[in-house]
């Protein structure tokens, strides 16, 4: 997959026939965005023109949000990795800036979808809005169809136990612990990739071990202590207990995830994990002593050894 930043950097011999396009922030990768995918990825095997998938960086959200953006549920390099191994031939992400806010409708679809993609085919979802104040839409690019050469397909929203399936959705789910419901929303268990650092070594004192994952987010979509899987290491996946918040007992203020992982013990500084959360056991407390907190660790990974053993079954 080829990523391209800028406008002018665009392969445009390899868009000279044209291109199959969808346009979303495609945060966490949902059930709803892999319609749109396999959509993409379909009509651009029948048609033999490059898939593509534009977004921005950072989300006009973030953008507008200033020092308070909601979390993400994927890093970029969560997004890049997820669309590479989907098949995308073209991951398009310009820089969101005053000037991209304020491009008006008409002009997003010449200069952006016709000039700079070739669009022969756009798929977007139910819910599509683009340009300034969010002024184009669906009927937009249909009044304009015809006459810039380009076909639409508006992909129907999907729902989950009633509710409809969005990034939006995931992150209220996932902040208020119905992870089951996130997971469904997914199609698979919420994750969170990283490196592991150093840390404090806190955990090491109280009995736990645990490996520190940089979360390189200003903010999680996860806080607490959960039942996790982590998978990325040479053993396979193995079973775990996480804890996402800033450790109130040792009155830290950074967010970390840490994960202890059961029946293991070998230096894996360094590795790049992926860690899935299966169950939330419980929010973050503090707690009045240091024996009370080890009480408390003892429950929590027995409760998540249970909840991933009948997981598993």
């Amino acid at each position: 997959m080829r990523l391209v930043r800028h406008l002018s950097d665009l392969p445009h011999s390899a868009l000279a026939n044209g291109s199959v396009v969808t346009i979303g922030a495609f945060d966490g990768l949902h059930l709803g965005h892999q319609e749109l995918l396999d959509a993409v990825i379909e009509r651009s095997k029948s048609s033999g023109l490059p898939s593509v998938v534009m977004s921005f960086e950072p989300t006009p959200r973030e953008f507008f949000s200033g020092n308070h953006p909601p979390a993400r549920l994927m890093r970029f390099r969560e997004k890049f990795e997820s669309l590479e191994q989907y098949g995308i031939d073209v991951f398009f992400c310009p820089r969101f800036s005053r000037e991209m806010r304020a491009i008006t409708a008409d002009a997003f679809v010449r200069k952006i979808l016709v000039h700079g993609l070739n669009t022969r085919q756009i798929i977007v979802g139910d819910d599509f809005r683009f340009a300034s104040r969010r002024e184009g839409s669906i009927d937009t690019l249909r009044r304009c169809q015809a006459a810039l050469q380009f076909e639409i397909q508006q992909i129907p929203s999907l729902r989950v136990d009633g509710v409809r399936v969005s990034s939006t959705a995931i992150r209220q789910a996932l902040g208020g612990g119905n992870v089951p419901l996130a997971t469904a929303m997914l199609g698979r268990p919420y994750r969170m990739s990283g490196r592991i650092v150093k840390g404090r070594q806190v955990g090491r004192t109280l009995g736990y071990s645990t490996a520190n994952v940089d979360l390189r987010r200003r903010q999680s979509a996860v806080m607490g202590i959960y039942a996790v899987r982590v998978e990325g290491l040479p053993e396979g996946p193995l079973n775990g207990v996480a804890s996402v918040g800033t450790r109130p007992t040792f009155n830290l203020t950074k967010p970390l995830l840490e994960v202890h992982l059961f029946d293991f013990d070998r230096d894996i500084y360094g590795a790049y994990i992926h860690v899935d959360f299966i169950a939330h056991l419980r929010d973050e407390v503090k707690f009045d002593s240091v024996d009370d907190l080890i009480a408390q660790m003892h429950q929590d990974a027995e409760n998540a050894r249970s909840i991933l053993a009948a997981n598993a079954a």
